[in-house]
């Protein structure tokens, strides 16, 4: 499909290699073709490319001025996506280079840009499908059964009891009741240091298509509980804050921490559920050594809140980590 993509355009020749994925069903390859290099991205099935969620939403969050990979060329009866090549430099991979001055400063422009996508969004909110879609406590819940599915017994093969599943099905309800009750902004939904790429010495989103609406800490969450870096406390509570200033202003700094905090338990909980998803479904062992992490971040905060209690007691009984 590939070569038959890139004879068609005129890039015959041209060298392909492999790219690592990510927990999605796209494939990805770098392309090289007359000393130019491109990203493709391949979909399982062809779209409609008016209909394909990440193009639209590159459009939007380019419109807003941020970041985004441009788009070379899209072809929707093969699946194919040619897009502006970034490079392999993730946030991840930068932070073991740079600066401690230099690391600091990465992480204010990327929570700049998240409060920026919340401004943005809000004062020019359009007809966008990401407009339509949220974190209601639907979706909040279904994510944490999907944990207990896929890493509490799949992954570690935990035997629950029938009060087991109760007391954590109510502490589930309880948390993403509370959660769904907050306003709502636009988030990436998935902006951790594998999603940002430093490139031209400006940090680039990817991996933005399932965008959609849920709580203001939702991407300060993903960020700063981030499953593949460990970000210093002191530099998070100052980032929080600095985020709460420029994003929900309105809200004490106390309100804004309990939430930023509960949201990130769930969160947490949710990368759990992929990452033993892909595990133990996919056979993919690519987020094994990020498990401890999660588990940390996981644990420091479920021992922090009374109203948690409930729900971390139940689970360490099984999860020595949370213990």
């Amino acid at each position: 499909m590939i070569q038959e993509y890139l004879a068609d355009r005129r890039r015959a020749g041209a060298r392909v290699t492999p790219l690592s994925g990510d927990a999605s069903t796209r494939r990805y390859f770098r392309i090289a073709h007359e000393g130019a290099t491109f990203v493709l991205a391949l979909y399982p099935e062809p779209f409609v490319p008016e209909e394909l969620a990440f193009l639209g939403m590159r459009d939007l969050l380019d419109g807003y001025g941020l970041a985004v990979p441009a788009i070379v060329d899209v072809d929707g009866p093969r699946g194919v996506v040619l897009q502006e090549d970034l490079g392999d430099r993730t946030l991840q991979e930068a932070l073991k280079e740079v600066s401690a001055s230099r690391h600091e400063e990465l992480y204010r422009e990327a929570i700049d840009d998240v409060a920026n996508l919340q401004r943005q969004a809000q004062e020019r909110s359009q007809g966008a499908d990401c407009f339509r879609v949220a974190f209601d406590i639907e979706k909040l819940t279904w994510e944490l059964h999907y944990f207990l599915m896929h890493f509490v017994e799949g992954h570690r093969q935990c035997d629950l009891t029938v009060e087991d599943r109760a007391s954590l099905s109510e502490a589930f309800h309880l948390l993403c009741q509370e959660i769904a009750s907050w306003p709502r902004v636009l988030c990436h939904r998935d902006f951790h240091s594998r999603n940002l790429m430093l490139h031209q010495d400006r940090l680039f989103w990817i991996d933005f298509q399932d965008a959609r609406m849920g709580p203001a800490t939702y991407d300060l969450a993903s960020l700063l509980r981030d499953a593949y870096v460990d970000v210093p406390e002191e530099m998070s509570e100052e980032l929080t804050e600095r985020f709460r200033q420029r994003a929900v202003p309105g809200e004490s700094r106390e309100q804004f921490r309990r939430r930023f905090e509960l949201m990130a338990v769930q969160r947490t909980l949710k990368a759990l559920g992929t990452f033993g998803y892909m595990a133990t479904v996919r056979d993919n062992p690519v987020y094994l050594p990020y498990m401890p992490r999660t588990l940390s971040h996981a644990r420091h905060t479920l021992s922090r809140y009374p109203e948690l209690e409930r729900l971390w007691h139940t689970l360490a009984r099984h999860i020595e980590e949370l213990a």
